[in-house]
Order: C-alpha cells, then structure tokens, then sequence
C-alpha cells in the first residue's frame, strides 16, 4: 500500500522550505497541533487480536497496550484518527510513534520492527496529511514523534546507588538514531522530540537528529516539548523552565514548549517562564485536566479550550494543541478558541552566554566576573586527588558542594590523574552530582586534556556545559571536528591560546592565535560567540627569569584587545597558576590573585578558575604587600620579584584558612527533631544509631516508624507537594526512611497493626504567604499566631510563593481565606496579579491583603476591581485579623460586612481619584527647571578615603545594639508609641515593658552567643551629576563611565520657591568642574536568623520566634545606622568632627543622607541592580536579590550615600507620563516594563495613557 504511495524512497523535502514555510505561517497566526493519539486508541476497544493483527498473530509477548504496533498491525485505523484531527483544524499531524525505539519496544520484545514501525508511521500520518489537503486545499505537516523512552540518563533507578544508569547516553542516542532515520525515510517533514522529564534524554536525541540530518543530507525543523511533572515547576530531573531552554538552545529548533503531566491551568506559570526567555516560536499542549480516580480526563472541550485561551491571551503562544485526554472535539474548540488572537512575537536572540545546571546561569554585563571553583580538579587539589584515588565519592561531593556555597558559580571538574581510570571517575562523579541538588543548580565545567574525557563528561550532563578545553594544538581539521561536536553536546567552549607552534606566551602570540580561532568557530562551525570563552594563558610570573616578567601584562593587554575585536567572546584563565614560584605561600599567593583580578576584570576577563572560598579582597589587603604585588604582576620595576621575596616570609602562615567544619548541632536536639532532619536534608550518616535509639524508648518498635519516620516523611511530602522540595531530593529522603526501615525489621516480625488519631474541627482553614518575590514575613507569621490562637487552622506556605501555589494550596486544603502579605512595592503588584488569577480560575473566597506598603486606597484602587468574583480586604494589622475572618466566615454576618466593605471601597476610590485629579503636576521640562538651587562655587566636595569596596565581617553585636532605634521594634508588635515614652504609657505601659524586658534578655543572648553574625560592604566612586542621572566613573580622571544611578523628580506643582527635587541635585553637575563623589553600601544582620527563627518555630515557640527576627531587623538598620556614621566621620571623612547621640541620628541631624532604592526618594526598586554590581554585594555579604528586588535575607538594607550637606530625605510621590517615558529612554527599558516597577507611583493607568511628546 504504502510503496504504491511513495515508492521506495520518501517524498522529496527540502528542510529549509519546510522551515520557512511553518515560520511564516506561525507568524500569520497561532498554528494548531494535534490531540492525543491514546485516548483516541483507547476509545476502539482493541484487544489482543487487533493489536497483533496478522502480522504478529505468532509473536510470543503480550502485544495489548503496544500502541505503536497498531502502524503495522491496524494502519487504517490510525490513519482515520490522524485524518479526524486534521479535518478538526490541526496543522502539524504527530506521527503514531510515541514507543517507537528499540528501549521502549523491548517491553514487548519486538526491538527488531523499530525502523518499520517509524518509517511506516510517518507514511501513515502523511497519506492522512494528503487526504485532508484534498479535502480542504490547507498544508498539514507531519512531525515525527520522538518520545523519552522508559528510562532515564540522569537518574539513577535505584536509591540505594545513586551513581548508577539504567541507560547510557550512547545508547539512548543510538536508540533514538534508529528511529529517526525510520521517520525521515517514511516522509516526516519535522522531528518532535517530546514529554521531555530528562533534559539529557532530550540531549541524546538532538545529537542522534543532528547526525541523521547530516547523513541524509536534509535538515528537518525540530520540535522539543518538555514536561513539567509537579508543583515545583521542574522537570523529574529537577531543571527549571528556563534551564530546560538553555541546554536544548544549541538545537535551533523550530518550536521550544511544554506538554503533558498537567492542565493548562497548572502549566500557565511555567510556560510564561519558557516564553518569556526562549528566542524561538513556543509550542504547548497540555492535558484536559488531570486524570480522574478511573485514569480518565473531565474537561470538555470548552472547558480545556476556556483555559488554554489565557495562552493565546497574554501572547504566549505559536502553536497549540492538546495532549493526554484531548480529542478532535478539543482541537477544533481550542481552533476557534485561539483564532481571534495574534501569535506570541519572537524576541530577537540575546547574545549572552546562558548556561545551566538544575537552575540557569546567564552571564550578563551584570556579573563583572564568574567564580569557576577550582577544587574539585584532581591536578590542583591534593586533597581532592586524594579522595578520587581512594574513591572516596562521598568526601569528594562535599568538596563539590563547599565550592558552591562558597560563591562558585560553575565548578570545573578535573580527573586527570595517571593513577586512576580517569574516564570512569569523571562519570562516576558526575553521576552522583546529579544525585545532589545543591550541587547539580549550578553548570559545570568539564575540564580534561583528554578529549574522550570531555566527551565522556559531555554524555552525562543534562545542562548546558563548559568544556575546558580545545585548541589548534592539532591543527585544523581536528579543532573543527571537535567544536562540532561540543555544539551538537550542546556546550559551551574555552579554548586554549595554543596552535601548531605551541602555547601563546606574549601579547602578538594570544592575540593571534585567539583570532583565528574565532573565525573558524564562528564561520566555519557556526558556534555562538557568546559561548567561546578564550584562555589566553595565564603563565607564573616572580620567577626569577626575566622572560617571564611580562606574562601578567601581557595576559591584561592581549585581554583587552580581544574583548574589543573579537565582539562576544569572553575571557578566562587558571589565576592560580600566577603565583607558583610561591606556592607554599598561602597569604602573598592570595594577594597575587586578588591584584591580578582587580586588573584582569577592568580589562576584561569575566570568567576565571579560582577557589571561591579563599578570594581575599583587594582593599583588605596589606598595603605593602599589594604595592609590592602590583609591582610584579604590572611588571613596573625591575626589582619587583626582589622585593616580593624580601617581605614575603613575613606572611608565610598568616592566613591559613581554617577547615570547614561540619555543622552537627543538630546532633544535640531530641532524636525525634534529629530524625526529621536527616529525612528532610538526606542524611544517612547517623539514621542507624538514631533509629535504635529511638526503638528503646518506643513502646513497640512499629510505634518509631508511625511517629517520627512518618512525620519526617510527612514534612518531605509537605515540601515537594508545595514545591519546595523536587524528585531528587525526594530520593535521597526515601534513601534514609528505607535505611531506618531496614534498622526495624528484625524486630517487626510480629508486628501487624497501625494505630492514629483524629484531630478536632478548627474554626475555618486560612492559607498565607508572603508573595512571589518578596521574603519579609513577620507581620504575616504574628496573624498567623494570632488567627491559630483563635482556633483557625493556618496553613503558611513561607515566603515568595508564587500564585500557582497560593491557589493550588487553597484548592488543595479547601481553604476558606487566603492572606497575602508584602513589604517592598513590587509585592503591591504581585498582589493584584493574584487577585486577577483568583478571579479567572473562578474563586469566590475573601483575600486578605496586609504588609507594609499595602493599604486601604491600594486595595479598593487596584486590588479590588481585579476581583469581583470574591472580595479583597486590606487589614490593617493582626489585632484587626480575627474579628475581619470572624466576620467574613459567619454565615449571618458574611454579606451584610462585604457590602459595607464594597461601599467604602467605593467611596475611598472615588475620593482618590478626585484627590489626584486636584493636584496640579508638573511637566518634566518645568519641574526640572524647578531644581533645587545649590551654590557649587561655595562647595568643595570630600574626597573618600578611598575608592572602590571595603568589606565587614562578623562586625561587632554589642557596638551595633548601641545604635538600635527601638520604636519600630514595638511598632512590629503593633504598640504604637515612640520610645522611651511607650515605656510609661499609660494603656500599653505594661505590655510594652514586659516586651522591652523579654527583648533584652533575647538581645543578652544574641551578643553573648554571636548568635548572628553581621556582614557589610560599602563603596565610593568618582561621580557628576548628568541632568537626572548621577553618572559614576572607574577612576579619577573621569573619562570612563563605570555605571550610572537614575533619579526621579517630583512633578507636584510646589507652593512659593519650594523646589521638584531629585537626588541628582544633590550632586555637583558634570559641567560645574567639581569633583564630586558618591557612595553605596549593603548591610545585613546575616542568614543565622532565619534558622533561628525556625529552631523556635519547631519548638513551638512562636514568640520567640517573631522577637528573633524584630531583633535581626534592627540589628540591620543599627548596622545600617552605625556604618553612616563611620563613613561621614572615618571613610568619606565629610564630618570627622561629628559626634551625635543614637537620639540625634535617629532624628537624621547628619548631614548627607542614604536614601534606599524602592524607597520614597527613590522608588525604583530596580536600581539595586546596580548598587549590588558595583558593589559585589552577594559576593562580599551573601545577601542575594530576589526577582523583585527584595534583599534575601529580610534583615538587610541597602542604600546609597551622598555627602552634601544641604541634602536631605523626600518623596518622589506620583509621576506622569512624560517622565515614566523619559526614564524608560535613560535606563534602556521598555516603557511597560518601566510602568510595573513604578506602578505605585504612576499618576495614570497604563493601559489609558497615551504617549506624549518631550515638549511641555
């Protein structure tokens, strides 16, 4: 039948026209694909006899279930369903070939019809294609359907031996080879490699397409979906969405997107995530629902349409379809439901380097330098040799996983040792690395002088690699033939400064040869410049031998050339090896490194082999000591090595970094707190012990595995449920429970029964959380105590929960109120983005809304209106919380307290528009020239002490406590009062003392036991104003920009002479010939709060807990509070003459100020971007930003410092227009983006306003 159709050969394709023609038609309008082949089988009725049909009517095995079979066995059937859903309006035809490789076949032992079964599947598919073209005159295309097989690459099927694959990644790519040569033989005009749950998987069948394409000399579109299987948003192997997109780039598919696992309620999130990064067209096709008790689907077609319309909506979209549960029916509804809307645009290809692990890394101007940790390399750690030649893998993670807390932000992983089988030990490690989350988030660097070892590595990474290293060594033909390969592994490259005559040592000799290599990688290969990192070799300088005084300039001078003519390529370089005439050495070979990266980073290196944990700062180091390193590294006296040497012994053991101890104070709590946090974390090492002591306090040996196994395994199923923990963890977790199972058995014998309790009925059920992007949650925690004392069941899902979670939860628990809780500004519209969500999915339930930036106009202004459904409720503090729920769960009392609610909604809207219609502002132009009027002639600026970063740590607990501003302490506890005066109030009086008491036997605690450990980082930098900018510059000569902090201007129009200020005026324009400075600074009281906080709250002590985290607040603003001071009197030096009581500073009666980015002087959140860059601020302090540039860990501020002294703290209040458009223009964001970061602020709705001219 089918060679009367085709004959012997497939129909003639050309790849490219296939291409272009599904691009310009995915341009035109949202393409559909089609629905669910299985469902569609499942609803004939075949058994056994059709399944084997004549052909197979001998085979020895079960055939039923094997749908693929149906292609050979019943092809008419499957071409009347390929047909239904053409003629339903589907595009792209999927071919019936879901099982189609030999891995998957072999449950049915027939691995020997594989290539039949796909080649003849596509011709299935194509004669159903024709068929439908007849009928209506519309081109469908076939895709041939390549699923993920029954096996997993970076899994490991057994607990027990995490280390181990059931499949190899040769195996997989051969499999996955076979079939897709069948695909393309039977007429496939593209290749869908789909239901992606391992990245590496999916990586395997890129390589095999890549080399089919090759060897038939056709090039087909690909089509890569992956699937998103839980709440936490990962695949099964634990990569994120935008991960998943980094390690398949390098396939330029045709569609990236996700399918399966979930509705399209659920996958929402996720593929706004996917779209959001990817620069090609996005594909999803999800389930109607998710399946029933009985394993079947429920959304009619309208229903699964009605969800799938937000995809198609919000512009997310280029293709669409339905997978498991889905029907003809769905597709024609989903057709006509997607019509109306125009496809997602694809955004231009950003030229940055993107690589991946579980999480993804982008390399962006942002990030001045990349830690690649050092210390999992075999040639340059003894100790990690060590543990690799004895094959201790356990102690070598550990290794792995101190370099990733300690800042690496890539680890290279080196086993090049002659005593070891070095390819076996590069696999065996990576394998176990997939198996630990904390080490697998970040990408690695395979690094090997072998390339069978690099391959070897490349087989068993699922995210997207940097492989260390290629060069022209060779020559040519194999440096070509190896980056190739590297490209089809999906990796990015470093390359050797290194060809035919041997290692680059001069300027002339790097530049060269790096040269060459980039145009053979970029035009002969067609590799991304942006994944070519150039080592132009870092040699040892100090030597004694004058050829080598100049390597280090050489290296900065050939740096800067390439970055300037080889446009995309980055840099990087072993740092270590600088310093190997003084090896030994430990404290001047750190100075070395840092001098040299100080000067290396200007130049342009961003990415070098280092220990992250032993990186000293440049500043911190002793003056001599630097002179004398700069000397030799900048190569700027002839005796510099002389020197160095002379005061080098004078370091010698000064700075030896004392071992990482192992944090075991866990070991001291109760065993069943012990046992909870080795199920939780996977620990092993100490659940036998722990079990038999907890079996010989049980009464019966059952009784230890009901109780606090459970309940630790309760805990892990509550995390990974909320999506806080994903598969991998969950498996080590299961690892532990089954060791503590296994301790038990022998005395379980007998044992038979189960016994449990019930729990009473609480008063209603009420979900918090701190949302998506914001981390400050003690106002949140004291309602929840609150709401809990008053019997009402709180389920507290922490902070930065995204929506999907809040409402998977509220629907999970069948909750009765959701409260959600904020301090920065972007939470405002996180807030009404949940509102909004609660509304389309249908909730009727009331939303609380509390946190500091919230309040009553926010919440009838815009929270409200985005949920009509329900009701939105802004609660003003917890003392208010139970008589608000109260109200709103009586039945008698609900609707008469929501319709009061609504009308003062009403009212407070209505007065806030007539209020802001009333105030008259300003244009841009005429506010600017309402400037605050300074006299720069009569004003000499201070200059800092120095330039650059200066870094704290573990500053001192009882000097900062002196500078604690205690009102808003007991304002967090809702007294309200300044202090000392609250103490005698005459109402609160009593419970203030008794707080203030309790607080300082806590504080007594905190100093005397360090229990936090305070860190900062400040910073000066030249700096002129530029109109509303202050531009800051890399040196004093003030010709090269270093970055630039915006400003906003106040546009209310001002009574008499009263100034529209902006920060900017405070310091002296670039045109008045002062030399004008500005600082920054990050403080933070430290992370050990947060598991402070946590040992009160899982001893059920949640006072202690909420006044742990009050005292850390202020411990940060004191620090905060104290460091100004020392930077106006000692650092920038302005005042050195101040000395003001903690009561002065409180009442702000310095001079200068450090207003805070998001804050009323400046309310753009988004400019701590730039202050964390310049300062290096998660380096130096380990605070971290979140994606709404909230500062993790709560108990941290940051701001800026300006020195003038006639400036002084305002608010911006609301801007218009013309300013929100000219801001846009300066910092090079879109407007929209603009508008959601300032949307607090915007005297207008987006959505109305029109653009408006620069004229006033």
């Amino acid at each position: 039948m089918f060679d009367d159709l085709f004959g012997e050969e497939a129909p003639k394709r050309d790849g490219k026209e296939i291409r272009a023609a599904l691009e310009k038609a995915a341009r035109e309008r949202i393409l559909v694909l089609d629905g669910a082949m299985g469902t569609q089988i499942q609803g004939l009725g075949f058994d056994e006899d059709h399944f084997r049909g004549d052909r197979f009517i001998g085979c020895a095995c079960h055939q039923k279930g094997n749908n693929d079979l149906l292609i050979l066995s019943q092809p008419k059937a499957v071409e009347d369903i390929h047909f239904a859903y053409a003629m339903a309006g589907a595009d792209i035809i999927e071919t019936n070939t879901f099982s189609g490789t030999r891995i998957a076949q072999a449950d049915y032992q027939m691995e020997n019809i594989v290539y039949d079964l796909n080649r003849d599947g596509a011709r299935v598919a194509r004669r159903a294609a024709i068929r439908a073209e007849k009928e209506d005159g519309r081109r469908r295309f076939v895709a041939g359907a390549v699923g993920p097989t029954n096996r997993t690459a970076s899994i490991s099927p057994d607990v027990n031996n995490p280390g181990y694959r059931a499949v190899s990644f040769d195996q997989l790519r051969d499999a996955y080879r076979e079939q897709i040569n069948g695909l393309i033989d039977g007429g496939s005009d593209l290749i869908l490699i789909e239901t992606i749950f391992d990245t590496l998987n999916a990586k395997a069948a890129v390589f095999a397409a890549r080399q089919a394409f090759r060897e038939k000399g056709i090039e087909l579109p690909l089509m890569i979906s992956g699937t998103i299987t839980d709440l936490s948003g990962r695949t099964l192997s634990g990569q994120t969405p935008t991960a998943f997109w980094n390690s398949l780039s390098h396939a330029d598919a045709f569609t990236i997107g996700l399918n399966c696992a979930l509705g399209a309620d659920a996958m929402l999130p996720h593929l706004q995530e996917l779209s959001g990064v990817a620069d090609t067209f996005i594909c999803a096709y999800p389930n109607a629902g998710l399946p029933n008790e009985f394993g079947l689907y429920d959304q009619d077609p309208d229903e699964m349409a009605a969800l799938i319309r937000p995809f198609a909506e919000q512009g997310l979209v280029n293709v669409i379809g339905g997978c498991c549960g889905s029907t003809p029916e769905h597709i024609s509804k989903i057709r006509d439901t997607v019509a109306e809307f125009a496809p997602r645009e694809v955004p231009e290809h950003r030229p940055v380097m993107s690589l991946s692990g579980l999480e993804p890394f982008t390399l962006t101007k942002d990030i001045p330098f990349v830690n690649v940790g050092e210390r999992t390399n075999v040639t340059g750690s003894a100790k990690f040799r060590k543990l690799i030649t004895n094959a201790d893998y356990a102690a070598a993670l550990d290794v792995a996983r101190d370099q990733v807390e300690a800042g690496a932000q890539i680890i290279d992983i080196n086993m090049d040792e002659g005593l070891i089988d070095s390819q076996k030990a590069m696999v065996e490690y990576l394998n176990l690395i997939a198996a630990e989350p904390d080490i697998a988030r970040v990408p690695l660097m395979i690094d090997s002088s072998k390339w069978e070892i690099i391959e070897a590595g490349l087989k068993c990474a699922q995210g997207k690699s940097l492989v260390n290293s290629i060069s022209l060594k060779e020559g040519e033909e194999q440096f070509i033939e190896r980056a190739q390969l590297i490209r089809d592994y999906g990796a990015a490259t470093v390359v050797m400064a290194f060809d035919e005559q041997g290692q680059a040592d001069t300027y002339e000799r790097k530049v060269e040869i790096c040269t060459r290599a980039y145009k053979i990688l970029t035009e002969k290969v067609g590799f991304p410049p942006e994944d070519i990192v150039f080592d132009p070799n870092i040699f040892a300088v100090a030597t004694g031998i004058e050829e080598h005084d100049n390597y280090g300039v050489d290296f900065l001078e050939a740096t800067k050339t390439i970055r300037e003519t080889l446009p995309g390529a980055h840099i990087s370089g072993g740092v270590s090896n600088l310093s190997f005439s003084f090896r030994g050495n430990e404290p001047v070979r750190q100075a070395m490194h840092a001098v040299f990266l100080y000067h290396a980073i200007q130049a342009g290196m961003d990415m070098g082999i280092v220990n992250a944990g032993q990186l000293i700062v440049y500043e911190s180091i002793d003056p001599e000591l630097r002179e004398a390193c700069e000397d030799v590294v900048m190569n700027r006296r002839s005796d510099a090595t002389e020197r160095l040497l002379d005061i080098a012994e004078r370091y010698r053991g000064t700075g030896k970094t004392e071992a990482r101890k192992q944090d075991l104070t866990w070991r001291e709590w109760p065993v069943e707190k012990r046992l909870e946090h080795a199920l939780v974390n996977g620990i092993t090492e100490y659940i036998e012990a722990d079990v038999e002591e907890a079996r010989q306090v049980a009464e019966r040996p059952l009784h230890v595995i009901e109780g606090p196994l459970m309940a630790g395994m309760n805990v892990v199923g509550d995390l990974f449920g909320a999506g806080k923990m994903f598969l991998p963890q969950v498996v080590k977790s299961a690892r532990v429970m089954k060791q503590g199972v296994a301790v038990l058995l022998p005395y379980m014998e007998e044992e038979k029964r189960l016994n449990g309790g019930e729990q009473g009925q609480a008063a209603g059920k009420v979900i918090m959380a701190t949302v998506k992007g914001d981390v400050h949650d003690i106002g949140k925690n004291i309602v929840g105590v609150v709401l809990a004392c008053n019997n009402y069941e709180i389920i507290d899902l922490g902070v930065m929960v995204p929506s999907e979670k809040i409402l998977a939860a509220a629907k999970e628990h069948k909750a009765d109120i959701i409260g959600l809780s904020g301090l920065i500004t972007p939470s405002l519209d996180e807030m009404v983005h949940v509102a909004a969500e609660m509304e389309r999915q249908g909730f009727d339930i009331p939303l609380l809304i509390g946190g500091a930036t919230t309040s009553r106009v926010h919440t009838a202004v815009k929270i409200h209106p985005a949920y009509e459904k329900g009701q939105a409720i802004y609660v003003t503090d917890a003392s208010r919380a139970v008589g608000v729920v109260s109200s709103l769960l009586t039945p008698e009392a609900r609707d008469g307290y929501i319709g009061n609610i609504r009308a003062e909604y009403a009212k407070v809207a209505d007065a806030h528009r007539k209020a802001e219609a009333a105030k008259n502002r300003l244009p841009l132009p005429a506010a600017r020239a309402n400037a605050v009027k300074i006299d720069w002639n009569a004003y000499e600026p201070t200059r800092p002490s120095f330039l650059g970063t200066k870094t704290f740590e573990d500053y001192d607990l009882e000097t900062l406590a002196r500078y604690i501003d205690w009102t808003p302490f007991f304002q967090t506890w809702e007294l309200r009062g300044r202090y000392p005066d609250i103490l005698k109030d005459e109402k609160q009086g009593e419970t203030a003392r008794q707080l203030f008491d309790d607080a300082q036997a806590m504080l007594k605690k905190i100093i005397d036991e360090k229990w936090f450990r305070p860190r900062a980082v400040i910073g000066f930098w030249p700096a002129n104003a530029v109109g509303d900018d202050i531009r800051l510059y890399k040196d004093e000569g003030r010709t090269e920009e270093l970055a630039t902090f915006f400003t906003l201007r106040q546009q209310l129009s001002k009574r008499g002479d009263r100034p529209n200020l902006a920060l900017s005026d405070f310091v002296a324009p670039v045109d008045s010939g002062k030399q004008d400075y500005v600082g920054g600074f990050v403080v933070t009281a430290g992370f050990e709060e947060i598991a402070i906080a946590e040992r009160f709250e899982r001893a059920n002590d949640d006072y202690s807990s909420i006044m742990v985290k009050a005292l850390a607040d202020r411990f940060a603003e004191a620090f905060a509070e104290c460091m100004h001071e020392q930077v106006r009197r000692e650092y920038w030096g302005y005042a050195p003459d101040e000395a003001l009581s903690n009561a002065e500073l409180i009442g702000e009666g310095y001079g200068g100020i450090r207003p805070a980015p998001g804050y009323p002087a400046q309310p753009d959140h988004t400019e701590k971007k730039t202050l964390f860059a310049l300062l290096d601020a998660t380096g130096a302090t380990g605070v971290e930003l979140t994606e709404s540039y909230a500062m993790w860990p709560g108990s941290s501020v940051s701001g800026i410092y300006i020195g003038h002294p006639d400036s002084y703290y305002f608010g911006v209040a609301k801007v218009e227009r013309d300013q929100v458009e000219d801001y846009a223009r300066r910092k090079g964001m879109s407007i929209e983006e603009t508008e959601r970061w300032l949307s607090p602020i915007l005297n207008y709705i987006p959505a109305d306003a029109k653009p408006v001219d620069d004229a006033a």
